[in-house]
């Protein structure tokens, strides 16, 4: 084995006792030398200090207002005066005098009244037996019958010229059941006429159910 590159113990030590050594024999020597000194004077000067302004921002320059645009007032425009207007005045025109001819006088025609009819008569009043002799019954009505409605009826007759012309009903009742029939019946009538005249008869009609 080779011990001869092995450091021997307490070498470190002894190194860094040489170095301290060796600082404080230099610390001395400056001390002596007055080095020092001028290292303490240059701590002792005063540190200056200086305080910076803050740089202030100049103002906006102000605003000119600017006065306004003068107004242009344009001139009134020439007079031109109207051209005058001639207005021919028409010569006076002569008055016509025309003559107007007198018309002859309107003659009135006089139209004779026409002549008045005369008022037919009243148709004179006779039986019916005379006027009609021969006559058919009036039938009952299918209502009537199947209802078993009974009634009477009450008819004018007229006359003329040997045929029935006209049949009023006079009363009924009841009332629109039994007409027709008396209607249809009458009109069937024979009848005969004395005059040009004409005549009327007053007939009665009874309507019963068998019982």
């Amino acid at each position: 084995m080779n011990f001869a590159q092995q450091p021997k113990p307490g070498a470190g030590k002894a190194i860094g006792l040489g170095m301290a050594i060796a600082f404080h024999v230099l610390l001395g020597y400056a001390l002596l030398t007055g080095l020092a000194a001028k290292v303490v004077d240059v701590i002792k000067r005063p540190i200056e200090t200086k305080v910076i302004e803050e740089i202030k921002k100049q103002p906006p320059p102000p605003e000119i207002a600017l006065p306004p645009p003068p107004k242009l007032e344009l001139p009134p425009p020439p007079f031109i005066p109207p051209p005058e207007v001639q207005i021919a005045v028409p010569p006076p025109q002569q008055a016509v005098i025309s003559a107007t001819p007198t018309p002859p006088p309107a003659t009135t025609e006089i139209t004779p009244a026409p002549p008045v009819a005369a008022t037919p008569s009243k148709p004179s009043l006779v039986a019916i037996g005379v006027a009609c002799p021969k006559m058919v019954a009036p039938k009952m009505p299918a209502k009537a019958a199947a209802e078993e409605i009974s009634g009477a009826v009450t008819a004018r007759i007229t006359v003329r010229a040997g045929k029935v012309a006209a049949v009023e009903i006079i009363k009924s009742q009841p009332r629109g059941v039994f007409d027709a029939a008396v209607r249809a019946a009458v009109m069937q009538y024979q009848c005969q006429s004395t005059s040009d005249q004409d005549v009327q008869a007053v007939q009665e009609f009874a309507f019963k159910n068998a019982e």
